[in-house]
């Protein structure tokens, strides 16, 4: 069963104290290796990253050299004897892609902790990445991992959510790209059938996409508007994440307005959302459950805004934002406290808990 980002993170703290390998499955381009540098800035540990796939068995073993007498022992190659003596996370990625000598030599480094004699430092964590596996795995060219190889390792297939990619990319693609896939879940990446040599968009794509753009000084919606109008952008965008998600974009962007967030909100700019249309609506309300404010003290000021946005929205949609974003959080001692602040609002002549009440009765 696949699991997702958060829940990997989430049970990684744990996994690690037993320093066993562990083997993280999933498609392409979905952030697999993030993880395993961000679990290394997270516990102060350098990562050696080795691609399996590109090692030949020298690679990974070293070479034999003669020492004292009549007798040879091995030489690693320099990056393993630095996992051998000091604490480091040992990542070897594309393990399904590499040849059956190296994989050999894998699984004896996965067994003993030790190749060639030469042994792990006993802090050193090892890590792979491979494609292959789960419910996706006939969709790439690489070789399969028997039952034995395996059982080498702590196996984890993952696939993550749309939400765990929005969270991460929220301050790493421009603005265009997130609110594009946060009103288009679809197109983040493809997951039906692959045709061969047709391109198609990932997470990663989207990611490169975002930092060409930005590192081009396009990252501003009126400038890439521009270059819409030359025709480049589509140009570019298909090289990235192929020519459908490239031509939705751009019709995105056609239409595109900035975007109300959250923090406009709580800084009182309600008028932006005079004429919102129910998908405008329900695209920030998404932004405020993932914000999870309610789950922290909220200010007074910010309340009082939040209060203001509450009594613009339709019936229905206000429902929709009490249950999800008001009365939902991961804290719910805190939650409980601010409704309780809220209750006690009066906005304009509109008592607040009276409004909540109405609704409620207005819905059943």
């Amino acid at each position: 069963m696949a699991i997702s980002f958060q829940s990997l993170q989430n049970i990684l703290p744990i996994l690690v104290t037993s320093k066993l390998p562990v083997l993280i499955r999933g498609r392409h381009g979905i952030g697999k290796s993030q993880i395993v540098f961000q679990l290394g800035e997270k516990l102060g540990l350098p990562v050696i990253d080795r691609r399996a796939s590109q090692m030949t068995e020298g690679d990974l073993l070293g070479l034999p050299k003669q020492s004292s007498g009549d007798v040879t022992e091995w030489c690693p190659p320099k990056w393993f004897k630095t996992a051998c003596t000091e604490p480091v996370i040992l990542f070897l990625d594309e393990v399904d892609r590499a040849t059956l000598e190296v994989r050999q030599g894998i699984f004896e480094l996965c067994d003993s902790r030790k190749l060639a004699g030469h042994v792990l430092h006993p802090e050193t964590l090892v890590f792979a990445c491979v494609n292959g596996g789960g419910d996706h795995g006939d969709q790439y060219q690489v070789g399969e991992m028997d039952p034995a190889e395996l059982d080498r390792w702590t196996v984890f297939d993952v696939k993550p959510t749309v939400e765990d990619w929005l969270n991460w990319a929220d301050d790493n693609v421009i603005g265009l790209i997130w609110d594009f896939i946060n009103d288009n879940h679809t197109h983040l990446e493809h997951n039906d059938d692959y045709e061969p040599n047709k391109k198609y968009p990932s997470r990663r794509s989207w990611v490169r996409l975002s930092d060409t753009l930005a590192k081009s000084g396009y990252s501003d919606a009126e400038k890439l508007k521009s270059l819409r109008g030359s025709g480049a952008l589509h140009q570019i965008a298909s090289g990235f994440i192929g020519f459908e998600g490239a031509t939705a974009m751009c019709d995105y962007l056609d239409n595109y307005k900035k975007i109300v967030t959250v923090e406009d909100i709580l800084a009182g700019k309600v008028k932006l959302v005079k004429d919102f249309k129910i998908n405008d609506h329900n695209a920030l309300i998404e932004r405020f459950k993932q914000a999870d404010l309610f789950s922290q003290e909220v200010p007074a000021k910010h309340l009082e805004n939040i209060a203001k946005y509450f009594l613009e929205l339709p019936s229905e949609l206000a429902m929709h934002f009490f249950y999800n974003v008001i009365s939902k959080g991961s804290d719910t001692q805190q939650v409980a406290k601010n409704v309780a602040k809220l209750y006690g609002l009066e906005v304009g002549k509109t008592s607040m808990k009276d409004y909540v009440i109405s609704i409620i009765k207005a819905n059943k």
